[in-house]
């Protein structure tokens, strides 16, 4: 009964004309973006040819163990499973480096995801590339999509546009910027602001609620902009300590700007939270002002404060589980060897990740009631 109610109000949810066209809009621009070329798509090796493959049979004879480690190579004897070669087997070479956090050990009957080197349009050798994850990745982005379409209904839908579009923006814009030397602070905020503003509006709307979300978003996103520009200043963090930092150096991408690039990672990162308390104290004023129009603007903007201490208690929070949890082996091998805390405060990795949470926490504080004070100048002219 309840869920027969729940879909009927779905169903007879209201959808204008302008707002269908913006979310179509978005969700062309990002398959444009998905498929249009980038000037880094010639440096893929045009004979290669990705192929989904299963290991039929395993050799590990030249495979060496010492303790926990594994070093040698396995041969490994594949059999391709779609595309043009489909039912040819090739004999492929696992290197293992020493490593655990490289390294794979295949077994039979896994499958994985190869690439075939072609010369004259036969196959000539094949690299084993990983474990084959597609299928699984896909399942899971549908059963995400669609849980969210059956819950929220068309509000749903544009939600799921938001993700795609913020995904291809990140991929094709921001990255590929970054990589074509472009200044990163400013592209990054310029594709915040437009992450943020297609977001919000498809969410909300073009309505007050959506304004006001908007530019408290946008105003706690510059304010945490300058913020890790100045700390990160006096932190002197260099921004190698990114995964991978130092192998795109010796790619040949020498005058990347990297602690740029790690400062505007501490913004991008902290954006999403930022939106979630705008959005949070947007839609209570919004609220707040169809039950009772004649209410003051002081009063909306203390309402909007109230609401905005609840939602900044948890939220802040939530940023110091999301970063401390990517680094939690290595706080552990510090607590497992007896270092001092003081000696972990003022290491590299852990300083790092003290900036992101503290400038971000602060971003989250202050948006709060900027967006309070910006809903009664707009709800209330």
């Amino acid at each position: 009964m309840f869920l027969r109610k729940y879909f009927r109000e779905l169903l007879k949810e209201k959808i204008n004309g302008a707002d269908v066209i913006f979310v179509f809009l978005c969700l062309l621009i990002s398959v444009i973006l998905i498929f249009i070329p980038t000037k880094f798509d010639d440096a893929i090796v045009s004979d290669a040819y990705p192929a989904k493959a299963e290991i039929v049979e395993v050799d590990n004879s030249g495979l060496h163990t010492i303790g926990i480690i594994h070093t040698g190579a396995q041969v490994l004897k594949l059999r391709i499973k779609d595309g043009k070669f489909k039912g040819k087997e090739f004999v492929s070479i696992n290197h293992l480096l020493g490593k655990m956090e490289i390294d794979k050990i295949y077994r039979v009957g896994e499958d994985v995801f190869s690439v075939l080197e072609i010369s004259d349009g036969k196959p000539i050798a094949i690299k084993v590339i990983d474990r084959y994850r597609i299928n699984l990745q896909i399942l899971l982005l549908t059963m995400f999509a669609g849980f969210l379409i059956i819950y929220a209904g068309w509000t749903g839908f544009k939600a799921v546009v938001s993700f795609i579009f913020s995904a291809a923006i990140i991929w094709k814009v921001l990255l590929t910027g970054y990589l074509s030397y472009y200044p990163p602070i400013t592209l990054s905020l310029i594709v915040t602001a437009i992450m943020t503003s297609v977001t919000i509006f498809l969410v909300a709307g073009f309505s007050k609620k959506g304004v006001t979300a908007f530019l408290g978003a946008l105003s706690g996103v510059l304010l945490t902009c300058i913020l890790s520009v100045i700390f990160g200043y006096f932190f002197k963090i260099p921004g190698e300590i990114k995964p991978f930092a130092e192998t795109l150096l010796y790619t040949g991408f020498l005058n990347l700007r990297l602690s740029d690039i790690f400062l505007s990672g501490i913004f991008i990162a902290s954006s999403g939270a930022i939106m979630d308390v705008t959005m949070d104290i947007a839609a209570s004023q919004d609220e707040i002002f169809l039950k009772n129009p004649e209410i003051s603007r002081s009063e909306l903007i203390i309402s909007g404060f109230r609401v905005g201490r609840t939602v900044i208690g948890t939220m802040t929070t939530t940023l110091l589980l999301a970063y401390s949890s990517g680094y939690s082996t290595m706080l552990m091998m510090f607590i497992a060897q007896g270092v001092p805390y003081l000696n972990i405060l003022n290491m590299q990795y852990v300083s790092a990740e003290i900036l992101n949470i503290l400038v971000g926490s602060f971003g989250l504080v202050s948006v709060a009631p900027l967006t309070a004070i910006i809903g009664g100048m707009i709800y209330k002219k």
